[in-house]
């Protein structure tokens, strides 16, 4: 059975301009169950992730200022959200599901987190309403246990995932690939092992047909024992950050692209949502709902 961790950043928990981004995490399950794609029983709650477990990846002072509500004015304001206990605890159960998902895929071929995908930390600092790195966390922790040998992770955010590539630079065992607006925050990119910076209004096919001749060759050449994917849906010509013009149809080609990637390989893969930014929040309820689509078909 396909797992799914989930536990909501609650959007009435957030200040008033923090709450509309917040609402798919809510509104995502249920519509997966009301539809018939998924079944109560798949979802688990994760529990805490141990700070044993955080500092494989994060700076002890930069954990102990999180824990402590002790950020600074300056730290909190590039975070994005306001400093609270409620926050950090969610965060810690968050990248706790990403870590449970690994041992779900490895029975399943893919397990998804209904959050996560937080790309924008890096080890000492947070930014891009991102406190923890939740898949590299993941990932140093499958590699300190012996479970991975060599990790691929896919960013097909439309941000570059910029925490990620700096925290992976000198692990050669963790390849970070990133295909995102070229001229999209961050406006400094880090370098990742593989960068594909699009330009402004990138459709559909264009993005299809690079991704298409990207991923089989990645497959191939680095070899990868696990796959992390981000799917963020902010990729979406209808995504008011987006600046890219992918048709919701062609976002799920996106998906099953990476999907069929990772089954024809027999490797398997842990799922995290990312950004999505559309005015519509069916519309973004709905691409994120094609990726558990697309993983029930390919992998159930």
């Amino acid at each position: 059975m396909i797992k799914i961790a989930f536990d909501s950043i609650y959007a009435h928990e957030l200040p008033e301009n923090h709450r509309f981004p917040m609402l798919k995490y809510e509104l995502i399950p249920g519509q997966l169950i009301h539809e018939g794609t998924c079944s109560r029983d798949q979802f688990f709650s994760p529990t805490r992730c141990s700070k044993q477990h955080v500092l494989l990846t994060h700076s002890e002072e930069y954990v102990n200022k999180l824990l402590n509500q002790a950020l600074s004015p300056a730290e909190i304001r590039r975070i994005g959200f306001p400093q609270s206990p409620e926050l950090v605890n969610r965060e810690l159960i968050i990248t706790q599901g990403t870590i449970d998902a690994c041992g779900f895929a490895f029975e399943n071929g893919i397990s998804l987190n209904v959050a996560g995908g937080t790309h924008h930390a890096f080890a000492d600092r947070g930014e891009g309403f991102c406190l923890l790195n939740d898949m590299a966390i993941a990932a140093n922790y499958l590699l300190s246990t012996k479970q991975s040998k060599k990790i691929l992770i896919i960013d097909l955010d439309v941000h570059q995932g910029n925490g990620t590539a700096s925290l992976m630079q000198q692990e050669p065992r963790v390849f970070t690939f990133s295909m995102h607006g070229g001229s999209n925050y961050p406006f400094h990119k880090e370098q990742s092992d593989l960068d594909i910076p699009l330009a402004d209004g990138t459709d559909g096919p264009t993005y299809l047909a690079i991704l298409s001749d990207v991923l089989p060759k990645l497959f191939k050449e680095v070899q990868p024992d696990f796959v992390f994917y981000l799917s963020g849906v902010d990729i979406l010509a209808t995504d008011k950050l987006g600046k890219l013009a992918v048709s919701l149809e062609d976002c799920k080609m996106r998906d099953q692209l990476v999907f069929q990637q990772a089954k024809s390989h027999g490797i398997p893969v842990v799922v995290a949502l990312g950004g999505g930014y559309s005015p519509d929040i069916k519309v973004i309820v709905d691409a994120h709902c094609n990726t558990f689509r697309l993983a029930m078909d390919i992998f159930g």
